[in-house]
């Protein structure tokens, strides 16, 4: 059986049974009044009678039909009744069932009228002169709500679905909408008071504790921190700027104004002006205690402003240091006795230094760009001409030279001609060395002259002991002055060599001069973005620069090492802070040479030099890679007893036990194993022993053909750990420091004023050069403009130094700049002198990344130490 139909479809089908019927009597009355009346006209009874009961079949057909359909209408009904009663006790049902919810419900037919609704949503109305009945529009309850003031207030939630309504009573109903499926809404009223309550406690937890989290992290700032509201109210302050203003703890809510009138700060804010009416950001100011303090203002969005304090006495002491020292270098530069240049490989001059130029009587930077050929004379050039072409073929080139120049200055020369090879064999130009022997060469034939007259007086003297016995006696008293004085002669000549060793370790630094300003040269080139041919070019003089560094520092180093110039300055320190910058490096070094380096860190604190100690392990590392073809190179620790050991193991070709001793000598090299690698002098072992000797360290090795060495140094433990240095933070980019920075050069060479100005300006500084104090004053209104760096050479003209011309600037102006002082002095006490001082020491030659640190560090506030990194 189907399924049972409602009142209104039962309704219908009774009415269409009725009609039905009603149609049949109809029918079968026409049918009977048409029988009898045919009867009476005479027609065939017989047929009439068939007639009849097929009438009266059909009657009795009809007559089952509608008392089925009556059976049904009546099962139709007792079934609506059924439904009626279930849906009935279901209403009732629904009733409870809302009634029973803890929220408040109403719901809205598709015309957006109230159906049905439970007493909780009835409640919210009690206080008011609301009835609210069936069929009331939703409109209407929302207007209802709104001028009764049932919601004090509403809100909408992040989702954008529900809303929130806060009663008048202070409880908080969150409400929820679902459509129904006939078009209808259903709105649910959910109290939620108690989790609001805990919801607004626990934000305002979190607010108090993110304020605490706030105000220490602001009290460990280095800077000195005010934070000021719109209203000029003093809200944010930390214990460093209490400092630095010398202010007992200050009281909340103070206006800024007055608490600075009771320090003795400047007051700055985002809309302070200068004398010109322009907007100040910044400044500078030195407290009576002589400290300098920079003040910064940063304004913020919803009004008031930032204001940091940094105390910058530091970087001004740096300043002077570097200053002094500057002066220095420039003292000793100016006295290079060598004749220096390089020429490509189309023999076109691209570098000479100073004496160079003056011997040839060319004015200062001429001679760059011109070919060999068209600097000097035909007949000048053919006298060379043999010689350049060794050298062009890989060939190193040494002889002398008789020379007389436009002056008709005549001098003996030793010329020294090196090729610069590229990695793969290919000689790219030569490097010239010129160096005057005329007095060397006249001391040795006056010398040649002295002995051919010796022979003559010894010819004499034995035909004389042949004929004259009696003179025997006399003569050999005679030949016992000559030993006299001969052993006296070698005397001077050993004292007047080792005068000439500690001469050329005082002066031979003054080689790196014009190597510095081609290196700041080459090194702006090489930032430039420029087509590939040049870069490749400027690279590969680059590369040949640090050649002859590497070359001339190996010669210097070996030469103050003899004179006795270096000394050691043993103090305590951290090995870690030496060892895994030289890892660093030499991962790169060994990975370009298709090796591996293996690193065991070692945190032990040791006593030594750690500049010395640095070089030392630099050239183990160097030679280990230099003399292993494939492997591995590994660099670690092992402590015995009181000492440390720090070893250096490679995998290479090992040495023979006969030439354990001989690698320590000067100028012995072994076997590179690869052809296109630089075999360099043979002096790194022989500066490796001697720097040992100077340090009291001992140096040992063992190696085993074949499969490669271990070196070792021993270092004594220390007990005493080193004062910390902070580590400068370098949080935002060097580039980004650097652009805009207003820096001051101060160098009495031009060329090195017009390398610093190239690389810097590169780098987005802006840059004054000058070659003396005079000259920067007249570019820079008498010291009196802005600026963030000043950099100076130690050695200036007229006997002036670097830190005296610092100092004496910066007491021109009201504020001190930060200098970098820049040297090839590497003595101990200047490095002292400088770190009293406070300023920045860099070694010449200056590689441009290590300036633009150092330059980095200083322009953003950080505090760069003198001591040289190892």
């Amino acid at each position: 059986m189907g399924a049972p139909l409602d009142s209104a479809e039962l309704n219908a089908h009774i009415s269409a049974l009725q009609q039905e019927n009603h149609k049949l009597r109809r029918i079968n009355a026409a049918l009977i009044e048409r029988v009898e009346s045919g009867v009476a006209r005479g027609n065939d009874p017989y047929a009439v009678f068939q007639h009849s009961v097929v009438l009266a079949e059909q009657v009795r057909e009809r007559t089952d039909a509608l008392n089925q359909a009556m059976a049904e209408l009546k099962a139709s009904n007792q079934l609506l009744s059924d439904a009626r009663l279930r849906a009935e006790t279901a209403h009732q049902h629904l009733i409870d069932a809302i009634e029973s919810i803890s929220d408040a419900f109403v719901l809205f037919d598709q015309q957006q009228r109230i159906v049905l609704c439970n007493s909780r949503f009835k409640a919210f109305w009690r206080n008011s002169q609301v009835r609210l009945i069936a069929g009331m529009r939703l409109d209407e309850v929302k207007r209802l709500m709104s001028t009764t003031g049932l919601f004090a207030e509403e809100s909408r939630g992040q989702d954008q679905g529900n809303l929130f309504y806060r009663l008048h009573n202070g409880r908080w109903l969150q409400v929820s909408e679902r459509p129904t499926q006939d078009g209808g809404r259903v709105f649910l009223f959910t109290d939620i008071t108690d989790v609001k309550r805990s919801e607004t406690a626990r934000r305002e937890h979190a607010v108090a504790q993110k304020s605490h989290l706030l105000q220490r992290a602001v009290d460990n700032l280095s800077q000195g921190v005010a934070m000021v509201s719109a209203e000029g109210v003093l809200e944010l302050w930390n214990r460093r700027f209490l400092e630095l203003s010398g202010l007992a703890p200050v009281a909340a809510h103070r206006l800024f104004a007055e608490v600075i009138a009771d320090s003795e700060l400047n007051l700055l804010t985002p809309a302070s002006r200068d004398a010109k009416g322009r907007l100040v950001q910044e400044c500078e100011q030195r407290l009576m205690d002589g400290r300098v303090l920079e003040i910064r203002t940063h304004p913020l969005p919803t009004g008031g402003f930032v204001n940091t304090f940094t105390d910058i006495t530091e970087r001004y002491r740096h300043a002077e240091t570097l200053s002094e020292s500057e002066r220095w270098i420039r003292l000793i530069t100016d006295h290079v006795p060598a004749l220096i240049a390089y020429l490509n490989a189309d023999l076109v001059y691209e570098f000479t230094n100073k004496v160079y130029e003056q011997w040839y009587c060319w004015p200062r930077g001429v001679m760059l760009g011109q070919s060999l050929r068209e600097a000097h004379s035909e007949q000048h050039y053919q006298r060379l001409e043999a010689y350049v072409a060794r050298a062009l073929a890989g060939e190193s080139v040494t002889f002398e030279f008789a020379e007389t120049n436009i002056n008709n200055q005549e001098r003996y020369m030793l010329r020294s001609y090196v090729p610069n090879r590229l990695p793969s064999g290919e000689v790219v130009g030569i490097f010239v060395l010129i160096r005057d022997i005329t007095e060397r060469r006249r001391t040795a034939e006056a010398l040649h002259q002295a002995y051919q007259n010796l022979e003559l007086r010894v010819r004499e003297r034995t035909a004389e002991l042949t004929s004259l016995n009696d003179q025997l006696l006399r003569e050999i008293d005679e030949r016992r002055r000559v030993e006299s004085r001969l052993r006296e002669a070698k005397l001077e000549a050993e004292q007047a060599n080792l005068s000439k060793t500690k001469f050329l370790a005082a002066v031979s630094h003054d080689l790196l001069q014009p190597l510095n300003a081609a290196r700041l040269f080459t090194g702006a080139l090489l930032e430039r973005r420029e087509p590939m041919a040049n870069a490749t070019l400027v690279r590969n003089v680059s590369n040949s620069l640090e050649d002859v560094e590497n070359l001339l520092g190996t010669l210097v180093d070996i030469s103050k090492l003899d004179a006795g110039v270096i000394k050691a300055d043993i103090a305590p320190f951290a090995l870690d802070e030496l060892l895994d910058n030289l890892a660093a490096e030499y991962t790169q070094v060994a990975r370009s040479e298709g090796l591996a380096l293996h690193f065991i860190r070692c945190s032990a604190l040791v006593r030594s030099d750690i500049q010395l100690l640095a070089r030392i392990l630099r050239n183990l590392l160097s030679n280990a890679i230099r003399y292993t073809r494939q492997g591995r190179v590994v660099l670690g620790c092992r402590r015995r007893q009181q000492r440390l050991l720090i070893q250096v193991w490679d995998s290479g070709m090992g040495i023979a036990e006969n030439r354990m001793e001989e690698i320590f000598e000067e100028f012995k090299r072994g076997d590179v194993q690869r052809p296109d690698q630089d075999r360099g002098l043979g002096l790194g072992l022989a500066i490796v022993e001697k720097i040992a000797g100077i340090l009291g360290h001992r140096i040992c090795v063992r190696s085993w053909p074949g499969k490669g060495s271990m070196f070792c140094v021993e270092v004594p433990l220390s007990a005493t750990a080193p004062k910390s240095l902070p580590t400068p933070a370098m949080g935002e980019s060097l580039l980004e420091r650097l652009q805009g920075a207003r820096v001051w050069v101060l160098d009495n060479d031009a060329a090195i004023c017009a390398g610093m100005r190239t690389l810097l300006e590169g780098w987005g500084c802006e840059v004054i050069t000058a070659l003396s104090e005079q000259d920067l004053a007249r570019q820079v209104d008498n010291y009196h403009a802005d600026a963030d760096l000043l950099i100076a050479d130690y050695h200036l003209d007229d006997e002036q130094n670097g830190l005296d011309a610092v100092a004496r600037i910066n007491a021109r102006r009201a504020s001190a700049i930060p200098a970098m002082m820049i040297t090839a002095n590497y003595s101990n006490e200047l490095k002292q002198q400088i770190r009293e001082l406070g300023h920045t020491l860099m070694h010449k030659p200056v590689r441009p990344m290590k300036l633009k640190m150092a330059m980095g560090y200083l322009l953003g506030g950080d505090e760069v130490k003198s001591r040289p990194s190892p």
